[in-house]
């Protein structure tokens, strides 16, 4: 299984302080954002390299953070090429940038770089080895305002995905979907020909609705909860808690 980062972004509400700097490389106390992250999946046993995908801008930092790196898996640095903002690829072309970089089928974790989790990715590896489909996380959303802006599902009770709908105006469910996805091998020509048969490109949940309505989804309820850094206020807030 490799593990793929989608790093691309360019994070302006953080202003100048990822202006010419990458989000997850700032720090957290005495770690970074990508490094909290990687410390777990790293120590997953099916996990066999790790592949970031950024942009051309901050392909060179990130090239530097590898090379000083010590993970026990390979870490492997893709360039997508885009500079600016309003050039950037979208999340689902820099995974399949990252898969043609993959020379054998394999089962794909695909994650953000940008969040502080609570919990363990070995927990969502095992529930996808019981389920045998490609899966997706989910999280209890009450708030109706914040289910508005994101990914929400509906399943049924064994958390087989039965619709999904992307920033819905009336969610059908309270179940919330974070960009975490395990794509299994079999399902990965579905993924390569995604973008091209409609799938929306900017978000990686655009793929998550994609394949709902392709293939058979579980979605895996989070055992606890994580932290997501998008603005300066949850960065600084991020900061007093984890340092």
């Amino acid at each position: 299984m490799k593990n793929i980062v989608i790093a691309a972004g360019y994070a302006t509400r953080l202003g100048e302080l990822t202006k010419n700097f990458p989000k997850p490389l700032l720090q957290i106390g005495n770690s970074t954002i990508l490094d909290r992250m990687l410390q777990d999946i790293d120590q997953i046993a099916d996990i066999d390299e790790h592949i970031v995908v950024t942009n051309h801008k901050f392909a060179p930092i990130f090239q530097k953070w590898a090379a000083d790196s010590h993970y026990t898996k390979p870490v492997t640095i893709i360039d997508d090429g885009t500079e600016t903002n309003d050039t950037r690829l979208g999340a689902v072309c820099d995974l399949l940038l990252a898969m043609e970089h993959i020379t054998d089928e394999t089962d794909l974790l695909v994650v953000a770089a940008d969040n502080i989790l609570y919990f363990s990715f070995q927990e969502f590896v095992d529930f996808f080895k019981q389920k045998h489909t490609s899966c997706i996380m989910c999280h209890e959303q009450p708030s109706i305002e914040k289910l508005q802006r994101t990914g929400v599902i509906e399943v049924d009770d064994d958390w087989r995905v039965l619709s999904m709908e992307e920033k819905p105006q009336q969610p059908k469910s309270h179940w919330a979907v974070p960009p975490f996805y395990i794509y299994r091998k079999e399902d990965l020509d579905l993924v390569r020909h995604s973008v091209e048969n409609g799938c929306g490109k900017d978000a990686p949940g655009n793929l998550a609705h994609y394949m709902a309505q392709h293939t058979t989804l579980h979605a895996w309820p989070m055992s606890a909860g994580r932290f997501d850094i998008g603005s300066l206020d949850t960065y600084y807030e991020a900061q007093r808690l984890f340092t």
